[in-house]
């Protein structure tokens, strides 16, 4: 079969993975790297291999972005099924925030990203945990309208539950769900209509997805979203948190660092099947 979008329809699937990247930037070798690494996994267990365009980052998202990235999976020879982006599940992602802000899981909050800085906390995902010094406050209402301020999980809340979550990952085994480590997450943002947490963990289950594969870096994130699953009622994927793909100078690749990008090797005439290869050689080194 041709590379491209595979019509694994009728076929009997034992598993699903996919690939969800935002059409922000072009992608690089780090992208390459996760995506090789569903398919094959899909390919290996009889699978299907998903691609979801995550298009919800305001006027960053762009579709020739979206364009290129599709180009270069192709390129790369990889074949998948392409899913509904991001942009198109906007009611599903407002019904689950009233859902957790109407069974008290979650509040809304007005704090400018300044404040938060000047709180006492823990460095983060993005290195301004909320550590929820001005809960009572926002709880009480006052402050910007609903519609200016962002949902946060309530993480007290959750905590006073007593219950002990489970999750499995590939690699580590069995995972006791502590979301801890990031405080009052924010579940969506003032200016978008869902944060990373609450809208992956919502369109994985829409999309039936039975195998999570993403970098380490991720890892502590299932820990809420594990919870997240837990509140809404979906179904629990199985996880592998995969090795990262490190740079030159020793830190993982990424768009905001303008690591090279996989268009440019693809118009210079590049060979993206060898350079996939290349890629599969380096995942079995790393045990991966």
């Amino acid at each position: 079969m041709e590379p491209g979008r595979a019509n694994l329809a009728g076929a009997r699937l034992t598993m699903i993975t996919r690939f969800a990247p935002s059409p922000n930037g072009y992608l690089h070798l780090g992208h390459a790297f996760s995506a090789i690494f569903a398919h094959d996994i899909a390919a290996r267990e009889k699978g299907q291999f998903l691609l979801r365009i995550e298009d919800i980052d305001g006027p960053r998202s762009r579709k020739e972005f979206a364009d290129e990235i599709r180009r270069d999976l192709e390129w790369l020879g990889l074949e998948w099924t392409e899913v509904p982006p991001q942009s198109t599940r906007l009611e599903t992602y407002q019904h689950a925030a009233e859902r957790l802000a109407s069974e008290g899981f979650a509040y809304r909050c007005s704090c400018m990203r300044r404040e938060i800085a000047q709180l006492p906390k823990r460095v983060g995902e993005d290195g301004l945990e909320y550590p929820g010094s001005a809960k009572a406050l926002n709880r009480s209402g006052q402050g910007a309208e609903s519609a200016t301020r962002a949902l946060r999980l309530d993480l007290d809340v959750l905590l006073g539950r007593g219950e002990e979550l489970i999750w499995h990952d590939r690699t580590a085994g069995s995972v006791v769900a502590d979301p801890r480590e990031f405080g009052d997450v924010v579940l969506v943002r003032k200016n978008l209509p869902a944060s990373y947490h609450l809208a992956a963990t919502l369109d994985d289950a829409a999309d039936g997805v039975s195998l999570v594969t993403r970098g380490m870096d991720l890892f502590s994130s299932t820990h809420v979203h594990r919870w997240l699953q837990k509140l809404l009622d979906l179904p629990v994927p199985e996880y592998f948190h995969h090795e990262l793909l490190i740079g030159d100078d020793g830190e993982k690749l990424s768009k905001s660092k303008s690591s090279p990008a996989l268009r440019d090797r693809r118009i210079a005439g590049e060979d993206g099947q060898r350079l996939a290869d290349e890629l599969r050689t380096m995942q079995a080194l790393v045990g991966t």
